[in-house]
């Protein structure tokens, strides 16, 4: 008997729906050095306080579902201690805390200043009173909704472009991790305000009112993150991330309908300065999507903010810009994978080019913003034009 010979090794290239589609659409040189090239930034800020707020609130759930602590939590007492563990195991990954904006300090014996106001440790700053204002404001009617928990969900999908000659594999896979899996009842829970924000939203109401299921799903995500212009790339491109996760979560056996997502946009509820400064632009060029008072506004506009102090927006506005929801349409389902699998495609592009010898340079664009050049590692090398100017220090 003739035996045939072994085939060769075929790996399916992985691509995840946030490690790979928002990095790579962020930047695409920064996502080669960074995500591919496993070099990791030296100021991580946005990567840890996204790993925070996301452990924060797992660990704040399994905390409340264990022994059904009522809200509000205290800070010191409560949430503190889900800071601490929290930022230790980010320091065992080698993600440390950005020092003007979370205290690491875990007790007032500690003797060191920092960067804190006084030596009276552990210090309520940026991070912390984020983390403190997304469990109170958000866990009493959140965390009741919860039915899963960080599910994992994969899928596979046809290599965009596919040629046999070039191609590494003729399909890709596709995965991500669902934050909040809700599963809810049609007529059941009419006093929770999530529950309110979604029959109050006209799109979701109409198809929850035409529904013929008993139960339904909506896909929850939380981002460490202010809530981004309407029409803006980041805008889509979260669109496009809650689309897939509902496509991939659809797949699995045990599935309910899935009518709706919701983004939760966590800066929001403490916003630093700069994120005021966006909001006032945002305002002024008509990107702003949602309701200001005309009090709030004038407030808003006229605020100096090289001359005035921090101005405090009504509980109520953050509130409403912190949470995003978002229509779950087969349509635009088809449309987000359409968005996704052309991202592959100009990813499987640039690495194909790549191995043929093209410097990296060459073969992957550099496309950040102002606000990602600034904050990244390699503008000092970077042929991107808003980098011309940058000098080594």
């Amino acid at each position: 008997m003739e035996l045939s010979p072994r085939s060769k090794p075929y790996i399916i290239p992985e691509y995840s729906l946030t490690g790979d589609l928002i990095s790579f659409l962020t930047c695409n040189l920064q996502y080669r050095y960074q995500n591919r090239g496993t070099l990791p930034p030296s100021m991580p800020i946005q990567l840890w306080f996204g790993e925070f707020i996301h452990g924060v609130m797992e660990e704040s759930f399994l905390e409340w579902n264990t022994k059904k602590i009522s809200f509000p939590w205290d800070w010191k007492n409560q949430i503190r201690p889900i800071e601490e563990m929290i930022d230790k195991r980010l320091r065992a990954r080698g993600l440390y805390p950005p020092l003007d904006f979370f205290c690491k300090f875990e007790s007032k014996k500690n003797s060191v200043l920092g960067t804190c106001p006084d030596k009276n440790h552990p210090h309520k700053l940026l991070y912390s009173a984020r983390a403190e204002k997304a469990i109170n404001v958000w866990g009493p009617d959140l965390f009741p909704l919860i039915d899963s928990a960080e599910v994992l969900i994969k899928g596979k999908r046809p290599m965009p472009n596919f040629d046999k000659e070039n191609s590494r594999s003729n399909y890709y896979g596709i995965n991500g991790v669902i934050d909040v899996i809700s599963s809810l009842k049609i007529n059941e829970i009419n006093n929770n305000k999530i529950v309110k924000y979604l029959k109050n939203n006209k799109e979701i109401s109409k198809k929850l009112k035409a529904f013929e299921d008993d139960e339904y799903e909506v896909i929850i995500d939380y981002k460490g993150m202010k809530r981004p212009p309407l029409k803006s790339n980041n805008w889509f491109y979260h669109q496009w991330q809650i689309l897939t996760y509902s496509w991939l979560r659809s797949k699995q056996e045990d599935s309910k309908p899935i009518v709706a997502g919701i983004i939760f946009y966590l800066n929001e509820l403490v916003p630093s300065t700069e994120d005021l400064i966006a909001l006032k632009q945002d305002i002024l060029n008509g990107c702003n999507d949602v309701k200001i008072s005309d009090i709030e506004e004038s407030l808003i506009l006229g605020w100096n903010e090289d001359k005035d102090n921090y101005i405090n927006l009504s509980d109520k506005l953050k509130e409403k810009r912190s949470i995003r929801i978002i229509n779950i349409e087969n349509d635009s389902i088809s449309n987000a994978l359409i968005e996704f699998d052309d991202v592959v495609a100009n990813i499987e592009d640039s690495i194909i080019k790549e191995m043929k010898g093209i410097p990296i340079k060459n073969a992957w664009n550099a496309k950040g913003d102002k606000r990602t050049c600034d904050a990244c590692d390699f503008k000092n090398f970077c042929n991107k034009p808003l980098s011309e100017n940058m000098k080594v220090p």
